[in-house]
């Protein structure tokens, strides 16, 4: 497998999960303060991430939760803010220009900010109430499942918590072998797909942010390839009229409420199609993750398949995936 080391990603995900307890006693303290709702704002990639979280929190509680990208929020506001609002932000570089700047219009109003962020000493960790640097820990969405299941859990809304976080000791294996399982489909894909003028991605509930990002921070930014990212509900609302044979569709299906959703698409393009690609969470084993808490880690597993399309794209292209021709090169 090319650009896998399965022990390093082990000890980055054990690093994470090694301070559990003080990822809880955040949680813990925030809750002490009162939570009347939450806000997840941050940009790109790292506002994709912690998209599909709403859906966890809706799925056991009735705190209302809202999603703003940054740039939005300085400019547009939130009218459900207050002073016991709890924001979650992230950025692998903590200096992100817009989310940095919405942290310091949030923190003008009162609001208290959860943090998780890569480097250290970092403009948003200097704003944040309560900050996580995860340094080379992976995956990031451990940080929010924690954080997150504690103040469900600490609401009174996920009395499952305690057991769902201790199968997160094995997310790290579990994910490892996820990447293991996918690895030859992703080898074909890429050498099918590289050179495809046109991609559309399709995915639904908490997976459409995964595919959102997926299409846009690693097919577009960081290998340009041309993609098309929809939800499974809305490509029957104008995307599925390009869908004809020689165009590949990739469809991302999760194992949560949305699925008939996906399944329709599938049917759909299985007759219009010839360059169907299938990744299905639900066919992934999950050594040590029971069925119960499967469906809540649809998004962690699909981004380890992803990342083996990702590496095996860099081998086959020739383009490294951190190349960058305008993004924190030119004015913009």
């Amino acid at each position: 497998m090319v650009s896998f080391d399965e022990q390093k990603l082990l000890a980055a995900s054990e690093r994470i999960y090694g301070r559990r307890g003080e990822i809880e006693a955040m949680a813990d303290d925030a809750c002490s303060h009162g939570i009347s709702n939450i806000l997840f704002s941050s940009s790109g990639g790292s506002q994709a991430m912690l998209d599909p979280f709403a859906y966890l929190i809706r799925a056991y509680s009735g705190l209302p939760v809202r999603s703003v990208l940054s740039a939005e929020l300085v400019l547009t506001g939130c009218s459900m803010l207050d002073s016991k609002t709890l924001a979650i932000m992230s950025s692998k570089s903590g200096d992100t220009p817009e989310t940095v700047a919405a942290a310091r219009w949030l923190k003008e109003r009162g609001c208290r900010i959860f943090s998780i962020v890569g480097k250290p000493e970092s403009p948003l960790e200097e704003l944040s109430d309560y900050c996580f640097v995860y340094g080379e820990g992976r995956p990031q969405e451990l940080v929010a499942y924690i954080f997150l299941g504690r103040i469900l859990q600490k609401l009174g809304s996920f009395d499952r918590y305690d057991a769902f976080a201790d199968e997160l000791s094995s997310l790290g294996p579990a994910l490892n072998s996820v990447r293991r399982q996918f690895d030859d489909r992703a080898i074909e894909y890429c050498r099918l797909y590289h050179a495809e003028p046109y991609h559309i991605w399709v995915a639904s509930g908490d997976l459409w942010p995964v595919c959102y990002a997926y299409a846009m921070c690693v097919l577009e930014e960081s290998q340009w390839i041309r993609t098309k990212s929809v939800s499974s509900p809305e490509f029957f609302h104008g995307t599925f009229e390009l869908l004809e044979p020689g165009v590949p569709l990739t469809l991302l299906v999760g194992e949560g409420p949305c699925r008939p959703l996906d399944e329709r698409v599938k049917r759909f393009a299985q007759t219009y199609t010839d360059k169907l690609t299938v990744i299905d969470a639900a066919t992934f084993e999950l050594p040590g993750i029971s069925d119960e808490f499967r469906p809540l880690l649809g998004p962690v597993i699909m981004n380890a398949a992803l990342q083996r399309i990702s590496k095996n794209m860099e081998h086959v292209t020739g383009h490294p995936l951190d190349y960058r021709r305008y993004y924190r090169k030119v004015e913009y």
